[in-house]
């Protein structure tokens, strides 16, 4: 049997000394620039709301997509709004890397005329392109956060890896959007996280569900990661939860105590993967348990990953059968706090979003 490759989360003595940062502090530079851009890099930074009106927004900024890491800098920046009636408008801004710029120092990064500036409270966000220009400001309700340092090793020498900040994993969103000319001024809640790596994500990461949400007085951030083959498939659990914005699970040891589960899973007809229409995270670390539910009502994006590529990218990805897929959902949040194993509250959010990434060949037995 060919022997597993290693797996583990940054979250020993040695990890924070070589991440250079603290296990109970969060410093302003870890949402800066992490990897200049280096060959073999990838990095993002990430914006979501859910605004008053139904509106849905997502803004990406880019130094390089996961698909880009072999290369030099290859800024971009995508925007997808979802109209309250299921309307998608997308744009993306594509810029030399002379019109890129990024601090080590804080998150103040720039592509074109596209500006994402912040402090882990307070953010501004600036997109234009051609007849669409927004203006986001992001205010932090729940301090930032991270699992470990922020780390997930791979290899048996820590070698390779793939990080992750929550920077404000919930917060108030101002936003003024222009349409057309028409411009709208709207409310809501959002989110924003950083992410970068120095390999190719599908050479670590086989897939995963990941998904946020506010649910009354609770705020939650999950996710359920295999990784690859190579890796034997090992999964990697990130649970918070907080209350009354106040962060009440999510320790460094906090995915010991979780418990993943799906249920009713079918094959996608577009994309090929399989989707589960319940998804269950329960949290039960003999004190404190509280189990949350995913239930899928309808889909709101699909994409299979080779469209979005182009020229010998997209050659070798048909070549050897490469078949990623992006899909996100929508549906009912729910959470459930429990004591000696009896339900004490229930809390539901009927619209939330959250996503499956599928980079792997398609198993149904994971």
């Amino acid at each position: 049997m060919e022997k597993k490759l290693a797996v583990k989360y940054g979250i020993e003595p040695r990890h924070y000394e070589k991440a250079g940062n603290r296990k109970d502090v969060i410093a302003e530079w870890e949402d800066g620039f992490r990897t200049n851009g280096e060959e073999n890099t990838f990095e993002w930074w990430y914006f979501d709301s859910h605004l008053s009106d139904g509106t849905g927004l997502v803004i990406i900024f880019y130094s390089k997509t996961v698909f880009d890491a072999q290369g030099p800098l290859k800024p971009m920046v995508s925007f997808e709004l979802t109209t309250p009636d299921g309307k998608k408008i997308e744009q993306a801004v594509f810029a030399p890397a002379d019109e890129f710029s990024s601090s080590n120092e804080t998150c103040d990064v720039r592509v074109g005329d596209c500006t994402f500036r912040g402090n882990l409270k307070e953010y501004e966000i600036h997109f234009e392109k051609d007849d669409i220009v927004a203006d986001i400001k992001l205010t932090g309700n729940i301090r930032a956060w991270r699992q470990g340092n922020s780390f997930n090793y791979f290899g048996d020498q820590e070698e390779k890896y793939f990080a992750w900040l929550p920077s404000v994993p919930e917060g108030n969103v101002e936003a003024e959007i222009t349409i057309d000319g028409v411009t709208k001024t709207l409310t809501g809640t959002g989110y924003h996280d950083h992410n970068w790596g120095n390999v190719n994500m599908a050479e670590l990461i086989h897939h995963w569900y990941w998904g946020r949400a506010r649910v009354g007085k609770y705020n939650l951030i999950t996710a359920h990661t295999y990784s690859e083959e190579s890796y034997g498939y090992e999964p990697l659990i990130t649970f918070m939860l907080a209350e009354n914005n106040e962060i009440i699970i999510g320790d460094d040891d906090t995915y010991k105590y979780v418990t993943f589960t799906k249920e009713d899973e079918h094959i996608d007809e577009y994309t090929g993967k399989p989707v589960a229409n319940k998804i269950v995270f329960d949290y039960n670390d003999g004190k404190k348990h509280y189990r949350v539910t995913y239930e899928r009502k309808n889909d709101i994006a699909k994409h299979r990953m080779i469209d979005t590529l182009t020229g010998e990218a997209k050659e070798f990805a048909s070549l050897v059968g490469f078949d990623g897929a992006y899909l996100r959902f929508n549906g009912q949040v729910t959470v459930d706090k429990l004591i000696d194993g009896e339900i004490v509250e229930t809390v539901t959010e009927p619209s939330a979003v959250w996503e499956l990434m599928y980079f792997g060949k398609t198993m149904t037995n994971l």
